[in-house]
């Protein structure tokens, strides 16, 4: 009875959270606590430049329109590579952020893939991209991308420029010894890669979906 409820308890929230605005995050209740505060400035997919969203899809998951949570590619290449790479999508990264905490035993794995599942079966693509850019990390106590281009830019969402986007989705996934306004050359390589990145996916119909 128990893991009945709780499976349909994360049914339900997965159901609501493809509409309304999710809270805090474990991770990021866990940062409120250790540093006192946190920023954080929710806002609409709409509302960002058409370029954050392309950076952001083009450097963590370049195929997120093609696949239904799991990229089996990028696992297996992963997998070769060792510490090397990471193969998470941002589907699945977007169920650790928003259902769980952060570390690598296999419950909190296979609680994630549950929860990717269910992301993709309840939400759209176009949401799953719009939590991504609210709830990752881009620097300590920084979360989401339009605090992210304030505290590194002094940008607005709207305002974000091609070059921004890409330093931005840069630092990712180690935001914390990365930095989007004082970039080193791993940075401003991985920005180079990012804009190249971003145009290829739009031009060969990869962000289609969002």
């Amino acid at each position: 009875m128990l893991v009945a409820g709780l499976v349909l308890v994360s049914i339900l929230l997965a159901a609501i959270f493809s509409k309304a605005n999710p809270p805090k995050g474990i991770y990021m209740r866990q940062e409120q606590a250790r540093l006192g505060s946190i920023k954080q400035q929710w806002t609409p997919i709409e509302e960002f430049s058409r370029s954050m969203a392309l950076a952001v899809v083009a450097s963590e998951d370049a195929n997120f329109c093609n696949h239904s949570g799991f990229d089996i590619d990028a696992i297996k290449q992963a997998w070769n590579e060792g510490a090397q790479r990471g193969g998470s999508t941002l589907s699945q990264q977007v169920a650790k952020n928003v259902f769980l905490w952060h570390g690598r035993s296999w419950l909190r794995k296979g609680l994630e893939a549950w929860f990717t599942f269910l992301i993709e079966l309840t939400w759209s693509k176009k949401r799953i991209v719009e939590v991504y850019l609210n709830v990752a990390e881009f620097d300590a106590g920084v979360f989401g991308a339009a605090a992210g281009a304030k505290h590194y830019f002094g940008a607005m969402p709207s305002q974000i420029t091609q070059t921004q986007a890409a330093r931005l989705a840069a630092i990712l996934p180690n935001p914390k010894v990365r930095s989007a306004s004082r970039p080193s050359k791993l940075v401003r390589r991985r920005t180079v890669r990012a804009i190249s990145g971003a145009k290829t996916i739009q031009a060969d119909g990869r962000a289609s979906c969002f």
